[in-house]
């Protein structure tokens, strides 16, 4: 679980969900939104428009990171993770589809991860 490609793995996944975590508490974020689709800068919209919904994935996304970086709980962090990603990837793949890169690779790194991680998870499908 500790190879070298497992730790550049987590590091990457850890440093991607920071700075996206964090870039949602910024009034001006530090990373400009896209210009995206009507649909989607609709449903975006919408979601900020909870006034909740965005700062709870920002912290979510934050404390994740955290998790990962610091090796602490890598297992629990990957699940939590799991609706995240899974959610990402489905709004790009419905509503932004030429952006949907960065969610393939947040998806894949996690996939990869919980992989290397299985026997953690082994006791849960017993």
């Amino acid at each position: 679980m500790n190879s070298k490609f497992t730790s550049i793995v987590r590091i990457l996944l850890g440093i991607i969900l920071l700075v996206f975590g964090l870039n949602k508490f910024y009034p001006l974020p530090f990373l400009p939104a896209p210009q995206l689709p009507q649909h989607a800068s609709e449903f975006m919209s919408s979601l900020a428009a909870t006034g909740y919904v965005l700062p709870i994935v920002g912290v979510l996304e934050v404390f994740i990171a955290i998790l990962l970086l610091t090796k602490n709980w890598i297992a629990f962090a990957l699940i939590i993770l799991v609706p995240i990603s899974l959610n990402i990837l489905l709004f790009h793949l419905f509503l932004d589809l030429p952006s949907i890169g960065g969610a393939v690779l947040v998806a894949v790194l996690n996939g990869i991860l919980i992989y290397k991680h299985w026997p953690q998870y082994r006791p849960l499908f017993n």
